[in-house]
């Protein structure tokens, strides 16, 4: 059975199938809250990565029961999470699971991180979910629309860069992955700078409390789930060079306003940057 339309070059789900995807995302968002919820600000160990990235056993757990109900309520569907890798990864859909999306925010008490989950069709993310737990806000986006805990957002709209709030995850990775002086000139540019970062920057700008949100390094289920996100919401999501974002590993997103303003500012050297 076909799932997909395609409008303007985006993949758009039929309404049916939107209505049961919606559903099988507000289950998985449930489970993955209450499980965390149990865990949060509880004394457990901390484990690291080969990466260097911190785990526990709330990651496990969640991402274990989200893949439990998924392998029920779709058998031939397959699914991508960070903590236990890929399942039947040549099926036409794909579930894409972040457990904890900020897990050094989980485990220093601070309450900005979420549960990530994206459904792809042949790798395009049609369905995205950010689900703040501790917050109890949850994201569920599609090419089309952006809804938070049931009501419709949309994105703020800068006049310039000048007056954007501008957010980070870690300014130290700038650094390490981009051209950190580029991204200084940005930041020394806008009205506001914060690094309230991970999934949670990108719900300020779905909900007009933010404007630009720039990740250098993310993984795939680190940034599938969001682009439906800032799509749904009027935002516009590219990777740091302004390329497609499924062909890279980097996000900036923004209002299309100010968006080309924001690329040359991230990627040109001063000498051949245009006015913003």
């Amino acid at each position: 059975m076909e799932h997909i339309m395609w409008e303007n070059g985006s993949a758009v789900l039929k309404r049916t199938d939107s209505s049961t995807y919606h559903e099988s995302m507000q289950r998985l968002a449930v489970a993955s809250e209450r499980i965390i919820r149990k865990y949060y600000r509880s004394a457990m160990p901390v484990d690291m990565k080969s990466d260097h990235s911190p785990v526990t056993d709330a990651d496990r757990e969640t991402e274990a029961t989200m893949r439990e109900l998924l392998m029920q309520e779709y058998p031939d569907h397959g699914i991508l999470g960070e903590e236990y890798g890929p399942y039947q990864e040549h099926a036409r859909y794909q579930w894409v699971l972040d457990p904890i999306d900020g897990t050094k925010s989980f485990i220093s008490g601070m309450p900005l991180f979420g549960t990530l989950i994206a459904l792809c069709d042949r790798g395009t993310p049609i369905m995205g979910c950010i689900n703040l737990p501790i917050l109890g806000l949850r994201f569920i986006g599609t090419a089309k629309e952006t809804r938070m805990n049931g009501q419709p957002v949309r994105m703020r709209t800068p006049t310039s860069v000048h007056e954007a709030t501008l957010l980070v995850t870690d300014h130290t990775d700038v650094w390490r992955h981009k051209d950190g002086k580029l991204f200084d000139r940005l930041a020394a540019r806008v009205g506001v700078f914060r690094s309230w970062g991970d999934c949670y920057g990108y719900t300020m700008l779905a909900s007009g409390y933010a404007d630009i949100m720039a990740d250098p390094v993310l993984k795939p289920w680190d940034m599938l789930p969001i682009i439906p996100v800032i799509q749904g919401a009027g935002g516009m999501i590219t990777s740091w060079e302004g390329g497609d974002p499924l062909q890279s590993n980097s996000l900036v997103a923004s209002h299309p306003d100010v968006h080309s303003d924001i690329i040359s500012l991230l990627n040109r050297p001063p000498a051949t940057e245009e006015h913003c």
